[in-house]
């Protein structure tokens, strides 16, 4: 399993990684400049939350690890790492209705409400990893 040591980067293909579901103690990266917006992560083995200019764009309780993290105008993908099965929170467009994939398998369709939220849960305990895409349907 790949740890993002350094709590959040920005990888050659354009994606962002971030999160440490290994920490013991909370920890955070606040102000990263990325493609004109700033992000903040603060993450430990409890939950970890992934902020755009102040607004939730994920968090994960228990906390993990996230690779490839790739935002588009119809959703989000990106892989998810840990030692537990996990509660996911997805900040996506208000009311609107999202396919959602969890290794390449259809889990249904979900609508956001008015917060634009999306919750979806992840089985990593035997995995240890998950491909998640969300498209807007």
């Amino acid at each position: 399993m790949a740890i993002v040591e350094e709590l959040l980067r920005t990888e050659t293909d354009g994606a962002i990684s971030f999160g440490n579901h290994r920490l013991e103690q909370k920890t955070k990266k606040e102000d990263y400049e990325y493609a004109g917006d700033l992000y903040k992560v603060k993450t430990y083995r409890e939950i970890t939350k992934l902020e755009k200019n102040g607004m939730l764009l994920y968090e994960s309780v228990p906390g993990t690890s996230v690779l490839e993290f790739k935002e588009s105008a119809d959703g989000v993908e990106f892989v998810v790492e840990g030692d537990e099965d996990a509660q996911l929170t997805i900040g996506l467009k208000e009311d609107t209705e999202y396919e959602v994939f969890v290794d390449g398998k259809s889990t249904g369709k979900m609508r956001t409400g008015f917060g634009g939220k999306l919750n979806l849960s992840v089985a990593l305990e035997a995995a240890g990893e998950v491909k998640v895409k969300v498209v807007q349907d």
